[in-house]
């Protein structure tokens, strides 16, 4: 049993992809690989990540849409544009601090 690696983001980063243009928050993440093998497999093996390494659920948005987005650690970077969230589940799932960070309303405080 190999030691799981800790995520590298935490719920309410803003990160965006390392290949594709697309960012997002963070919402939930899974220690590994926890998807359908379809979907795993519909990856062209050549950008197809290990699936031992933290996945992040992201509430993403591209040039043109909104959507759920499920991405390895490995391709993702932070972004730091500072440029807001216009994803419609943003204000329904996080509350802005005044730093600018996100907070997570369906978390508990610690």
């Amino acid at each position: 049993m190999h030691k799981m690696r800790k995520a590298k983001y935490a719920v309410g980063h803003i990160v965006r992809h390392r290949i594709y243009p697309f960012r997002g928050i963070v919402f939930d993440i899974d220690p590994v690989f926890n998807n359908t093998e379809e979907w795993w497999l519909s990856i062209p093996s050549e950008r197809r990540p290990s699936k031992d390494q933290p996945f992040y659920h992201l509430l993403a948005e591209n040039s043109e849409t909104e959507y759920i987005a499920y991405v390895s650690e490995q391709n993702l970077l932070p972004d730091t544009s500072g440029a807001p969230l216009r994803h419609p589940s943003v204000s329904e799932l996080f509350a802005e601090r005044e730093d600018g960070q996100y907070r997570a309303l369906y978390l508990q405080e610690h």
